[in-house]
């Protein structure tokens, strides 16, 4: 489970892996009829850049789903299976399988990992992580611990954006969701022979967040923290952004994911910066002939400053393909 939680820093930052404390996993038994249909749905977005030698597929992809969502239409299986490269955010394919609940000892991969990452994330302000809080924001990250069943506490001698990743992990597992339902585990099933590669590294994507400036930090802290503490925001956020991806609209995309980053700091950070380097690999991939797949999130695919805006930019035309 811990590989899958880690497939991608952004997806957190991005609201991909936004879900409620105790109760998404019940909601969306007794809410079935109000994710998108296989009939109603025209499906998840995908794009196509070419020139007289090379194909690269972009699509975007969500970590997590609601188990027995069926997304994988011919057209994106075929994109997928006709291409000699896979490419992702990371490549978690070296990352061995965990699950906390197990009771055995993280493998050493896992370890190594979760070492770097609080090693990273210690505070060196020289108080407590709640010292750097306003008392409004105090209250409210509190109340976000307590209903998650964690001290107060716990995360006093990190870094903000850690205890928002920490806190939105404990939600996952808490609501019983497993991103074996994700986009990513999906498509492992079906790259097997395909040479592999990655936009990043793991140690990059949480170099982002530790780079952050503080007051950035906090600002994201404090909005998980608020959805957390305020019982019904995260399952409607979480319904909202999968009915929009089922629907391949990367406009109302983009208003659910992309525009509840109100700091110009984290998104030019989280993804302007990162959105212009993946452009640039794309420009210099289409000077090797060959047909390539590209899963990354789909807040990159969407909204102002996305990897197409870039490609323009550069002159390359990223084309919709539609079903």
């Amino acid at each position: 489970m811990l590989k899958n939680l880690i497939l991608s820093a952004s997806a957190i930052a991005l609201a991909a892996c936004a879900f409620p404390t105790t109760t998404l996993a019940q909601d969306h038994e007794s809410h079935e009829h109000d994710a998108p249909s296989e009939t109603s749905a025209s499906g998840p977005a995908l794009w196509q850049v070419s020139d007289e030698d090379t194909t690269i597929y972009l699509f975007g992809t969500i970590h997590i789903l609601p188990e027995g969502l069926d997304w994988l239409n011919p057209t994106v299986e075929q994109a997928l299976v006709s291409s000699n490269q896979f490419v992702s955010e990371v490549d978690t394919s070296a990352i061995p399988d965990y699950d906390p609940a197990s009771g055995t000892p993280p493998p050493p991969e896992i370890m190594a990992i979760a070492q770097m990452q609080m090693s990273l994330a210690q505070l060196t302000t020289g108080g407590t992580l709640r010292d750097l809080m306003n008392d409004e924001d105090r209250a409210e990250y509190e109340a976000a611990m307590t209903g998650l069943g964690v001290p107060v506490a716990a995360f006093d001698g990190f870094e903000p954006w850690f205890a928002a990743m920490s806190m939105t992990q404990i939600a996952i597992m808490r609501a019983g969701l497993n991103a074996s339902n994700g986009v990513e585990r999906v498509l492992d099933q079906h790259i097997e022979g395909k040479e592999r590669t990655a936009l990043e590294t793991v140690e990059q994507q949480l170099g982002f967040f530790d780079s952050l400036p503080m007051e950035s930090q906090l600002a994201f802290l404090d909005e998980g923290a608020e959805s957390l503490a305020e019982e019904g925001v995260m399952e409607a956020t979480f319904q909202q952004m999968v009915g929009e991806w089922m629907e391949g609209d990367p406009v109302g995309l983009a208003s659910v994911i992309n525009d509840a980053m109100d700091d110009p700091v984290l998104y030019d950070t989280l993804l302007t910066r990162r959105n212009a380097n993946w452009a640039e690999w794309i420009d210099a991939r289409l000077d090797q002939p060959g047909t390539v797949f590209i899963a990354v999130g789909a807040g990159h695919l969407a909204g102002e400053s996305s990897v197409q805006d870039f490609l323009e930019q550069r002159g390359i035309a990223a084309e919709r393909i539609e079903y």
